[in-house]
């Protein structure tokens, strides 16, 4: 009974802190305290409206105490006047709970309305079976299988002219002996690759590389819980393009022009390279303040995308960081060049508070 009360305490304090995600999701979503309390399978969640339990000292109207000495006297063993006023004001406590990331990601799809992805690609994963269902010839005792281990003396005895049926004695030994084991097998399992590109160039100032980091950890949150194998790249450009890790990807700042074909034709030889669109499913998310350095070099990246990068990805997502130096261009000309295009997706934000608008854009479409 005890064990059935705890885990009915602990599903609704689990309730609880969901449903104060829930009220509060914009708000961690736009301030992006959670990236840096991630673990590798949690995050930890400030709920400072869950207070910790504390005493309330109401007012004494009387004492029992008896024996020699003052008020204000301290008791013996007991350093100091004892004239102070206690405090009625309580403090402040801040309760961080530990969430999953696989919950995290429902909670975002629920308030947001996600549908979940279909799959397209698929990949050959080697997983453990959920069942024993094999049988092999060494093991614990503890997987013995008893039935089969009879079977096998048995067979012994009478092949070798030992079993006597008016007296049926069957001795296992070491080579009758079977246990149950573990097989593996290869079971279809749903890959994908997120390629994000940034532009890097002197327009691009903190706060939109701290939108963008934002952003790409809530689309790394809902994808991780729609594929079980998923991998990420980073692509950074300004008039040329090169692959980076996570940490340079989100703090790197030059200064030089903005070519965005460089990152295009970058994504399209890394996805020829290591994605065949048969096995995975390709997302490529771009951001930038909406400059490039020519009409041409845009006419390239329509040309790259329309060839090469559409025809093999599930979707291609522009997001368009507002920025006191970006004219704001190239969202335009991909709207006008992929107009009626369902599988190109382009979004404005502005600030943070268009960081979850742009994931629903983004993730709304369920490819």
């Amino acid at each position: 009974m005890s064990v059935r009360r705890i885990d009915q305490d602990h599903t609704r304090f689990r309730n609880i802190v969901r449903g104060k995600i829930k009220h509060d999701l914009k708000r961690f979503v736009s301030s992006g305290e959670l990236i840096g309390k991630q673990g590798q399978r949690y995050v930890k969640i400030p709920l400072p409206q869950i207070q910790l339990p504390r005493f309330r000292h109401g007012q004494n109207e009387g004492g029992v105490g008896q024996g020699e000495g003052e008020d204000g006297q301290g008791v013996p063993g007991q350093d100091g006047e004892g004239a102070g006023e206690a405090g009625e004001d309580p403090g402040q406590h801040m309760l961080e709970v530990e969430v999953s990331l696989e919950d995290l990601a429902k909670i975002l799809g629920e308030e947001l309305e996600l549908p979940n992805i279909e799959p397209r690609g698929r990949k050959n994963v080697r997983t453990y079976a959920g069942r024993y269902t094999g049988i092999s010839r060494t093991g614990p005792n503890s997987l013995r299988h008893f039935k089969r281990t009879f079977r096998e003396a048995l067979k012994r005895q009478i092949a070798s002219g030992t079993y006597d049926p008016e007296h049926p004695v069957v001795v296992p030994i070491r080579e009758d002996m079977r246990f149950r084991s573990m097989e593996t097998r290869e079971i279809p399992q749903a890959s994908a690759a997120i390629i994000y590109m940034m532009d890097v160039s002197g327009s691009m100032g903190r706060e939109q590389k701290e939108i963008v980091r934002i952003e790409a950890f809530w689309i790394d949150t809902w994808l991780r819980h729609q594929y079980k194998n998923l991998e990420v790249h980073y692509i950074v450009h300004d008039a040329v393009a090169h692959e980076v890790d996570q940490h340079t990807f989100f703090h790197l700042r030059e200064s030089g022009g903005t070519k965005i074909s460089s990152a295009y034709e970058l994504c399209t030889q890394l996805i020829r390279d290591k994605y065949p669109a048969q096995e995975w499913n390709i997302y490529p998310f771009h951001f930038s303040d909406g400059d490039n350095w020519s009409a041409r070099d845009t006419e390239h990246c329509v040309s790259l995308l329309k060839d090469s990068i559409l025809p093999v990805c599930n979707q291609f997502s522009y997001g368009q960081v507002k920025s006191a130096y970006g004219s704001g261009q190239f969202k335009k000309d991909l709207d006008g060049a992929f107009r009626g295009t369902e599988r190109v997706v382009t979004t404005d934000i502005m600030d943070r508070e268009g960081i979850l608008p742009s994931i629903k854009t983004f993730l709304s479409k369920g490819r």
